[in-house]
């Protein structure tokens, strides 16, 4: 059975989750006035507008728009001035997003930073890479390059694990009740509505994966942004086209004629495209190696949910369309979702 995280006493752990505390006369004064928090990605604001509810006094906004990649992103002035504003900050962390520094500092942000990685214990680079190992799998051809490119201190895509979405809501509601003690009971309450959410998904993913046969769960993906999922879930991640962390690198041409070999070689029957970068490549590795490709509506979603009214729109909502992807393209019938996660 799965490790639970569970959600804890917020007065007890709230000043364990704060990677800067902001001074006692800051402007998250923990009492009178909306508190202002600007969250990161699309998942990270996803799960910190489930924390925050239709709780009166805070205000979310979001940085990363939907299918916009966290690793190419640059914020615009008034990204910038959202920041400045900002009494409360929430990052993924783990070095996702690289650009956060010079935003800071362009925008004199001095509130307080909750960094929702707290507690998660992060994958190394070589983890993130674990490619199958056998019959000609694309270990040694995409080696270097994801020494390149990957980012300082680890997988960053800690929330494709749905155990880790859970300890990053626990994360996110402390710091927000330490920030606004007087709505520390709402919050707490929010977050663990949200959590029994969260579980239940990960018990549906859990049961129908089981369901495969161990030697079916073949995966191959546009980035390799899945480690944390295919570890947790027992999938068997057999290449990606662009080998790294990170969207904006670039296959060679041995990575991509290793990949083509790994995929005949395992019987991988689906490449899929992910929402956020350009189809092309997945089209054309499917195409040589004779493989269904998972594109369009059909494609992940990895580095950024999707737009309101598409599947992957919420953090639930994207876990659920690609798990159901990933099952049908191995031949699998989902079991019937759960009526609160519809």
């Amino acid at each position: 059975m799965k490790k639970r995280f569970v959600l804890p006493a917020v007065a007890a752990v709230a000043s364990l989750t704060l990677a800067g505390c902001a001074p006692a006369d800051s402007s998250a004064d923990g009492g009178a006035g909306e508190l202002t928090v600007v969250a990161t990605t699309t998942q990270v604001a996803d799960l910190t507008r489930n924390v925050v509810g239709d709780t009166d006094g805070i205000s979310v906004t979001q940085l990363i728009q939907p299918n916009q990649s966290a690793h190419s992103y640059d914020p615009s002035v008034a990204d910038l001035t959202a920041l400045g504003d900002a009494d409360v900050l929430v990052i993924n962390g783990v070095g996702l997003e690289e650009w956060l520094d010079d935003a800071i500092s362009a925008s004199g942000f001095d509130g307080v930073t909750i960094d929702s990685d707290e507690g998660i214990e992060i994958q190394d680079v070589a983890a993130g890479d674990e490619h199958a190992d056998e019959e000609g799998h694309a270990d040694d051809a995409t080696e270097t390059d994801v020494a390149e490119h990957s980012h300082e201190g680890g997988n960053p895509h800690i929330w494709t694990d749905v155990a880790n979405a859970e300890t990053m809501v626990g994360t996110i509601a402390a710091g927000l009740s330490e920030a606004k003690p007087d709505l520390a009971a709402d919050l707490e309450a929010n977050a663990r509505t949200y959590t029994d959410k969260l579980e239940a998904l990960d018990d549906w993913i859990e049961t129908n994966i089981d369901a495969v046969p161990a030697d079916q769960r073949l995966f191959v993906s546009n980035h390799d942004a899945f480690g944390y999922f295919t570890e947790s879930y027992d999938v068997t991640y057999v290449g990606s086209i662009i080998p790294s962390f990170d969207d904006n690198a670039e296959p060679s041409a041995a990575a991509i004629d290793a990949l083509v070999a790994a995929i005949r070689a395992t019987g991988v029957k689906a490449v899929f495209s992910e929402a956020s970068i350009s189809p092309k490549a997945a089209d054309t590795i499917a195409s040589e190696a004779g493989v269904t490709v998972y594109s369009g509506d059909d494609a992940l979603y990895s580095d950024s949910l999707g737009k309101a009214g598409s599947d992957g729109a919420t953090y639930i909502g994207s876990q659920l369309h690609n798990v159901t992807l990933l099952l049908e393209s191995w031949g699998a019938l989902p079991t019937a979702v759960p009526g609160d996660l519809r």
